[in-house]
C-alpha cells in the first residue's frame, strides 16, 4: 500500500497489485465541505490515477462523507462568473463519472448538497446507517451547480429531487437506499470496508467491460431503442474482442471458471 496526500485530499493504493485507489476527503473539521481547492484536487487526482488502478473508492475523513459546499467560500458573482464556476465543478465531477475506472462512494454521516452531487457522480454508493441525504440549496436561495440537477433525478426522479429542494427534506440511510440514493446499506462504520470489497471485486473484471458499463450503458439508456440496440451491438463486439475477454470465455467453456451461484 502506498500513499500520496495534499492538505485536502489523500490517495492510497490498496490491494496486492495496487489495483484499488482509495481517495479520502480530508477536511474533517469542516465536515469535508467542498472548497474550490478540494474540487480541483479531486479533478487532478482522477485525471492522474496510477496505471495500476482498476477501481477507486471515495471516502470522507471523520464523522461525515461531505456536508456540501463550503459556504465560507460563497462569493457574489455576476452571471458569467457563476457559469464558469459551475462549469469548473462539472469538469471535475466528470473526471469521476467519466474517467478510466469505476468509482464507489463510501458514505457516512452527512451527504448533503455538493456532497450528494459528488456521490451521484460515482458509479456505486454504499451507505452506512449513520448516513443522511439532503439538498438544502432551495431553502438557502441558491440552486445546485455541481451537476446535481442532471445526475440526481436519474437516481431518484425529478419529483423526489424537487421535494428535497423545495422543502429541505432529509432522508435517512434506510429511506435513501430505498429510493435509490445508495445501492447498499451496511451497519455503521462499515461503508469503507464494503466499498473496498466491491472495488476489489470490480478490479478483477476485464477493463474494457468496466469501461463499457461506465461509458456506454448510461448513453444507451438515454438513446431511442433502435439507436440503443445498434450501440449495444458495437460495444458488445468491441468488449468481446479484447484478448482478456476471449481468455475468460475460453476458461468458462473449459470448466475452469466459477459459475454464478446465490450468495
Amino acid at each position: 500500500m502506498s500513499t500520496t496526500s495534499s492538505a485536502d485530499l489523500s490517495l492510497r493504493l490498496h490491494g496486492e497489485h495496487s489495483e484499488v485507489a482509495v481517495i479520502t476527503l480530508q477536511r474533517a473539521k469542516k465536515r469535508n465541505a467542498l472548497s474550490d481547492g478540494l474540487i480541483l484536487a479531486i479533478r487532478d487526482t482522477f485525471q492522474n490515477l496510477p496505471a495500476s488502478v482498476r477501481a477507486a473508492v471515495i471516502d470522507g475523513e471523520g464523522e461525515h462523507f461531505c456536508a456540501g459546499l463550503d459556504l465560507s467560500e460563497l462569493q457574489e458573482r455576476d452571471a458569467s462568473e457563476g457559469i464558469f464556476h459551475s462549469r469548473m465543478w462539472h469538469q471535475a465531477l466528470d473526471c469521476v463519472e467519466k474517467g478510466r475506472v469505476p468509482v464507489i462512494a463510501a458514505l457516512h454521516g452527512a451527504v448533503v448538497g455538493g456532497g450528494l452531487e459528488l456521490a451521484s457522480a460515482c458509479h456505486i454508493r454504499v451507505a452506512d446507517d449513520s448516513t443522511f441525504f439532503a439538498l438544502p440549496e432551495g431553502t438557502r436561495g441558491i440552486f445546485v451547480g455541481g451537476g446535481g440537477s442532471v445526475r440526481i433525478p436519474k437516481l431518484i426522479g425529478a419529483a423526489r429531487m424537487t421535494d428535497m429542494m423545495l422543502t429541505g427534506r432529509v432522508y435517512n440511510a434506510a429511506d435513501g437506499e430505498r429510493i435509490g440514493l445508495a445501492q447498499y446499506l451496511v451497519p455503521g462504520g462499515t461503508a469503507l470496508d464494503k466499498a473496498l470489497e466491491l472495488a476489489t471485486r470490480i478490479a478483477t473484471n476485464a477493463p474494457m467491460t468496466n469501461y463499457a458499463l461506465m461509458h456506454a450503458l448510461p448513453r444507451i439508456a438515454e438513446q431511442p431503442g433502435d439507436h440503443g440496440f445498434f450501440t449495444e451491438a458495437l460495444i458488445s463486439s468491441i468488449a468481446q474482442a479484447a484478448p482478456e475477454a476471449k481468455a475468460r470465455v475460453r476458461a468458462f467453456l473449459e470448466g475452469k471458471a466459477a459459475k454464478v451461484k446465490k450468495d
